[in-house]
């Protein structure tokens, strides 16, 4: 028996499924602008679109613990999200936040509490959302990262090949030979933009390369994920304007529909399947008619851009801050290259480049004496627990050659463990070896400037200059 559709969102995923095979995906999703568009014309909008506008942050000593806001995006770019968790940590570990822009919520901010709560799935679900606020109205996609078992298990198993030891080994020379290519153009001994230069130029090649993506368009694919990651509805950036994030919806359905029938045609022809995530995806009879599910297909390849963006290109931003607030760990690092492979681990832990991810209790579950109700949003603020100082002596530290950095919780724990760990540890590890056979000093000139987020841990420009190593 068909499922009853109960809301708006049911219905409206039910009627672009069943149009899916006679209607273009991105004139659907057009007219689905348009439909939202009149809908909340007639009706008003399901929630208005919260509006942010930076001021300081107020001391969080200076605040009652019930004021405690951490979904506040400016508190990253303003210094201050150290001293508000670390409050929480203290007297709050289990927090309940009943009237921020996003509506109520928990936060769980020690290390051993969110790993907790990350294992337990039969306790809290990823469903519908792994952000803290609400998408779009419209545009309530489904991904594998925000399903829970069995369903997640089947979707992340069918592309989960493209990052296994094998075919990363494989892809190791291409990514040597990338990264070169972009540092050898890079000027010398004036100042410029890493983050335009270097960490989205080095992500968008290598989601290029995964997605088998046109590579004259891979800028697309870094543009895409800003947008789609930075709803102010979402995650309270910069994006207030919902009609972008249907254009850009829009405009990726047109891009990767064109890629997936291009290459059903080529492989109906005989060619051999390639080992990209299209290729894996139209191999795995779970999902090879996603081309007929627009809303899991636009779902799925926003996450993998996004996965595929945020993580890697913030912590290639990240490691230059860290080395220029700690400089002595660059001279370490200089004197003993192999302490790479850990630095990178410690890079991630330090950066943490996505605060959280968020969860709704299945049913009451008591944690650190409080009661979370069945239906509660809590949040897991992994940038709080890579900074317990239960876990890690001195974690505002950066230290290359910590002992338990691997230990960090950057990439989740558990069904939901980031699926692309390895493929962004080598990608830094590689940029790390390269740089240190060209330069002899990476300095990090002016303040950096950092996302309007509460999501995306990054950085919008990140001034640099570097001197050549001498040769031997």
């Amino acid at each position: 028996m068909p499922k009853i559709p109960k809301t708006f969102d049911d219905i409206q995923s039910q009627l672009i499924n069943t149009t899916s095979k006679m209607v273009p995906m991105h004139r659907q999703i057009q007219g689905l602008k348009l439909l939202v568009g009149a809908k909340q014309k007639a009706f008003g909008p399901r929630r208005p679109v919260p509006e942010f506008v930076e001021s300081a942050i107020p001391d969080v000593n200076k605040l009652a613990l019930e004021d405690i806001d951490v979904s506040n995006p400016f508190l990253y770019r303003q210094g201050q999200w150290q001293d508000y968790f670390k409050r929480l940590r203290e007297e709050a570990p289990v927090h309940y936040q009943k009237k921020s822009p996003f509506g109520p919520f928990w936060s769980v901010t020690r290390f051993e509490d969110i790993m907790f709560v990350d294992k337990s799935h039969d306790l809290f679900s990823a469903e519908p959302q792994i952000i803290l606020g609400d998408p779009p109205e419209g545009l309530a996609v489904e991904m594998f990262i925000a399903m829970d078992p069995p369903k997640h298990d089947v979707q992340r198993s069918s592309v989960q090949g493209v990052v296994a030891p094998k075919n990363l080994k494989e892809m190791e020379g291409l990514i040597r030979s990338r990264t070169a290519e972009v540092l050898d153009s890079l000027p010398l001994n004036k100042p410029f933009d890493w983050v335009s230069a270097v960490s989205k130029e080095l992500t968008g090649r290598m989601l290029a390369t995964l997605l088998d993506f046109p590579y004259e368009e891979r800028h697309k694919l870094v543009e895409w994920s800003d947008r789609m990651a930075g709803s102010a509805s979402a995650t309270g950036g910069e994006f207030s304007d919902e009609n972008i994030m249907f254009d850009d919806a829009a405009d990726m359905a047109r891009s990767f529909s064109k890629l997936w029938r291009d290459k059903a045609v080529r492989r109906a022809a005989g060619e051999e399947p390639g080992f990209d995530l299209i290729s894996l995806l139209q191999s795995n009879p779970d999902t090879k008619d996603l081309i007929n599910r627009p809303m899991e297909f636009i779902g799925n390849l926003t996450l993998l851009i996004v996965g595929g963006n945020d993580t890697t290109r913030n912590s290639m931003s990240g490691g230059l801050v860290a080395f220029n607030e700690f400089p002595k760990e660059f001279t370490k690092l200089k004197g003993n290259p192999e302490l790479i492979p850990n630095m990178v681990s410690e890079i991630i832990r330090w950066q943490t480049p996505l605060a959280y991810m968020r969860r709704v209790a299945k049913q009451d579950v008591v944690l650190r004496g409080q009661t979370i109700r069945k239906g509660d949003r809590v949040v897991m603020w992994y940038a709080s627990g890579n900074r317990d100082e239960r876990k890690f002596e001195n974690p505002d530290h950066f230290v290359i050659d910590r002992k338990d950095a691997r230990k960090h919780m950057s990439f989740g724990y558990g069904v939901h463990r980031c699926m692309g760990n390895r493929l962004a540890e080598l990608q830094l590890r590689i940029l790390w070896e390269e740089l240190l056979k060209r330069f002899d000093k990476i300095e990090v000139v002016g303040e950096p400037e950092r996302v309007q987020s509460n999501f995306v841990r990054g950085y919008t420009k990140l001034m640099v200059k570097l001197a050549k190593k001498s040769a031997d």
